[in-house]
């Protein structure tokens, strides 16, 4: 269970397995790697944003009001004014933090230049092998699979997620715009219907798509809150309530300073009584 100071945390419960929350009702974390970098952000009228790249070449989408699900798009360029080299989506129930674990390896990526965010997957590369997003849910307990002789899979240990690789030739434009693209991430029972979806194109470099694994093979759950039940897929996930965190055990000083409390404080000097020749008790009896 994570440590975190509760006052914090987002939330009031934690949800388990993490591929079970879905989007939360704020998309700023998947936009501040990006934002930190200085990139350029804009809104159209419609109320869709666009994080630009100084140079141009990568492309960052966040479309509410877009003609489908697909709320983040992100894609990069080799030339500005050219087609895209590759493209990723997230729609609008991903979890956010799956979203932001992208976009923080793409502004890592960004900031090393063209060689790390247009690399290509290569078989057989240490660095740049396909096969690198997957071992993170080898890793955890996902096991592989061949559901037809075009597409190998992986899924959770629940049954309730599922990372597809398409094999054979794709149509770029296809990959692009739909979900038949050569990844395809999704949790549910059904890529039909999922709980929620994410794709990337072929030429998506693998220490990106990498980020994204990591961070759903992740076993620490999320924070959500439990009233906003569209931000977790109520009937699945398990909900646990976030407890606040225990009080510090007190140190040597805090313990010297409370017995100091618990002593009873001397009387000041001046009401101590005192024998006096005035007083009653100073004079003398009569005599017998």
């Amino acid at each position: 269970m994570p440590h975190d100071d509760h006052d914090t945390i987002d939330g009031d419960v934690y949800v388990s397995p993490r591929h079970l929350a879905r989007a939360t009702a704020v998309g700023d974390p998947g936009f501040d790697p990006l934002r930190d970098l200085g990139w350029d952000l804009h809104h159209d009228d419609l109320g869709n944003a666009y994080l630009t790249a100084p140079d141009g070449k990568v492309r960052l989408g966040y479309l509410p009001e877009g003609d489908d699900d697909g709320l983040w798009r992100i894609n990069a360029y080799k030339d500005a004014f050219g087609p895209p080299a590759w493209g990723v989506c997230f729609n609008d129930s991903a979890p956010t933090e799956f979203v932001t674990a992208f976009t923080t390896a793409l502004a890592e990526a960004y900031r090393q230049g063209p060689a790390h965010y247009l690399v290509r997957p290569l078989d057989g590369s240490a660095d740049h092998n396909p096969f690198l997003a997957v071992t993170p849910l080898i890793n955890h307990g996902w096991q592989l699979d061949r559901p037809d002789s075009s597409t190998f899979a992986i899924t959770a240990p629940d049954g309730l997620a599922t990372l597809e690789y398409t094999t054979g030739d794709l149509d770029p434009a296809i990959e692009l715009d739909t979900r038949d693209a050569r990844w395809h991430l999704w949790a549910g029972t059904s890529s039909a219907r999922p709980f929620w979806y994410a794709t990337a194109s072929t030429d998506t470099p693998a220490a990106l798509l990498r980020a994204v694994t990591e961070a759903v093979a992740d076993p620490v759950p999320l924070p959500r809150w439990r009233d906003d039940s569209y931000s977790y897929v109520k009937g699945h996930a398990q909900l646990s309530p976030i407890l606040p965190p225990s009080p510090p055990s007190p140190t040597p000083l805090d313990v010297r300073r409370a017995a100091a409390s618990r002593r009873p404080a001397a009387l000041p000097a001046a009401s101590v009584p005192r024998w006096s020749t005035t007083s009653r008790a100073a004079l003398p009896g009569p005599r017998r």
